[in-house]
């Protein structure tokens, strides 16, 4: 890492975020048995096998269409414990709150975090709350840690094996074009929601497919982040079929405009799943038949002829998705 200080682009979840944490925080924190970079990692307390995860939230603004930093607090940090193939049981919460900040703001904020987290079955059973001075946070930031119990069922990036098949469980891009929106920055409005939701009935169902590898949730640098983090762990080439990768048209419509790619765009809902070929077809149709999967689709496979991450493009060209380095929509989680 060469950079001096500190860019927004250190937060994207891509190649500059993960230099980020491997040159500094797994240089001094990592541990063999952990990995710094999964959604949530095993732990073994008195014999209980459990899943353990923390998160932090900046959205900006706090309150957008489909949600607020509340209720997405409690579905990112439930989210990372479901796509490791746990269920979340507890969530600490820290709140961060700027000097100015409107009461009834707070207040509809945290009854949101409370009504998401007792919809999923989890329970906020610590937190702390400081106070910093005007114009030294962005209105509020919260930061959790959730507990889940794990599922037997072994999932991991080393179970991957070439000719394994990609799914998506739904349209990318909602959430980052639904804040984008709500700014206001661009004088353009629209009527896109976020995606934010519980992804427990996606994993649940995942979980009982016999060829499940691997799950994900593509949240910062969205499908392409997550694209490359396969590439990277199996040293495989991935190969992704822009026609079959489902993008909402109102969310289309706003990238072409500005300019922005939905591949690289976060989701705060959606699941992306590695399964063996075999099986692909079966976890399709699990997740076609719940409310959040009924636009789920099979998007690519992994394989050893390249060692890129290659789209195959509506016009029938290819291009490499390259790793994400500039933030295109940054404090969007």
């Amino acid at each position: 890492m060469e950079d001096t200080h500190i860019a927004l682009a250190h937060g994207n979840g891509g190649r500059f975020m993960r230099e980020l944490i491997d040159e500094i925080f797994a240089r001094y924190l990592s541990n063999p048995e952990l990995d710094v970079q999964a959604d949530a990692v095993p732990l073994a307390l008195n014999g209980s096998d459990v899943m353990f995860t923390t998160d932090g939230f900046t959205v900006q603004p706090l309150e957008f269409p489909g949600g607020n930093i509340g209720s997405l607090a409690v579905h990112g940090t439930t989210n990372d414990l479901a796509v490791a193939g746990s269920t979340p049981k507890y969530l600490s919460l820290n709140a961060f709150i700027e000097e100015g900040l409107e009461i009834a703001t707070l207040d509809r904020i945290i009854k949101t975090l409370a009504t998401t987290a007792k919809a999923i079955g989890v329970e906020v059973v610590a937190g702390d709350t400081k106070v910093l001075r005007r114009g030294e946070g962005g209105g509020l930031y919260l930061a959790t840690t959730g507990i889940g119990i794990r599922n037997p069922k072994k999932l991991g990036l080393n179970l991957i094996k070439d000719g394994d098949v990609i799914l998506v469980s739904g349209p990318i891009g909602d959430h980052g074009i639904s804040v984008m929106l709500a700014r206001e920055e661009f004088g353009l409005q629209g009527e896109v929601i976020s995606d934010a939701a519980s992804v427990l009935p996606l994993t649940r169902e995942a979980l009982g497919v016999p060829g499940l590898r691997f799950m994900r949730d593509p949240t910062r640098g969205g499908l392409a982040t997550v694209a490359h983090e396969l590439q990277r762990a199996t040293g495989m080439g991935i190969t992704l079929s822009q026609t079959d990768i489902p993008v909402r048209d109102p969310v289309q419509s706003v990238c072409e405009m500005l300019g922005y790619d939905p591949m690289y765009l976060a989701c705060e809902g959606r699941v992306v799943a590695v399964v063996a070929p075999g099986d692909a077809e079966q976890l399709l149709q699990r997740w076609r038949v719940l409310p959040d999967g009924k636009n789920a689709a099979i998007i690519g496979s992994i394989n050893r002829s390249n060692k890129h991450v290659l789209l195959h493009t509506e016009l029938g060209g290819e291009r490499i998705l390259e790793e994400l380095e500039d933030d295109p929509l940054p404090r969007i989680c």
